[in-house]
């Protein structure tokens, strides 16, 4: 996959996979890395998703990690989501090869590219640094018990805005309480905002990549 990467030190300790959300790529969440301030050199690699028609925006070919049917939920493009969880995977293998131990390994993600790294964190067959999922919601819920061992207390971060008219606030506490209903630590955080990051936010992103990594 075509990527861009970000170091903040030589000799990076860590790595974070960052995905963005539909339509965008990954220059989205560049320009946040020098304002988490983190004071250990981190590897941060933001993957271009593959451009497909998607059937919201009348068949449009754009950057998405899966097809989007229909608004609000119904059914999912389960091949879409199993194919990216793929892509994802295979950049943990690259990171692992690089060096990085499985462990210092963070999955992010923004909107679709934050249900991709929660379909795939749940299920990677080795411990990761943790996940973040960031106005988003948890994919193919029927199926969370294909879930692994390996990553069962993962580090979960989760932060929606209130005023998110894309993905409700209900359906990112819908799956927030079925994660911890099913035995996972999610750190919640809801913040007056639309589809989008705030500062607040960023400043707790910044705290959890420092107790994860």
């Amino acid at each position: 996959m075509e990527t861009i990467e970000i170091q903040t030190g030589e000799r990076p300790e860590a790595s974070v996979i960052w995905l963005h959300g539909l339509g965008a790529d990954g220059h989205d969440f560049e320009p946040i890395v020098p304002e988490l301030r983190l004071s250990r050199a981190v590897r941060f690699i933001f993957p271009h998703a593959p451009v497909r028609p998607v059937t919201i925006n009348n068949g449009m070919r754009m950057r998405a990690w899966y097809d989007i049917f229909q608004f609000g939920g119904g059914p999912e493009d389960e091949a879409g989501l199993r194919a990216s969880q793929g892509l994802l995977s295979e950049l943990i293998s690259q990171e692992t090869k690089r060096g990085i131990a499985a462990k210092k390994i963070l999955l992010a993600g923004f909107s679709q590219g934050g249900a991709i790294v929660l379909q795939t964190g749940l299920r990677h067959p080795e411990r990761l640094a943790g996940i973040m999922a960031l106005s988003t919601y948890l994919p193919l819920q029927e199926k969370i018990s294909e879930a692994v061992a390996a990553n069962r207390d993962i580090p979960i971060f989760m932060a929606h805005g209130t005023y998110d008219d894309i993905i409700p606030l209900r359906r990112a506490e819908q799956s927030k309480d079925l994660l911890l209903k099913s035995g996972y630590a999610v750190e919640w955080h809801a913040y007056p905002m639309p589809h989008s990051v705030c500062p607040e936010e960023i400043g707790h992103i910044s705290q959890f990549l420092a107790k994860t990594l």
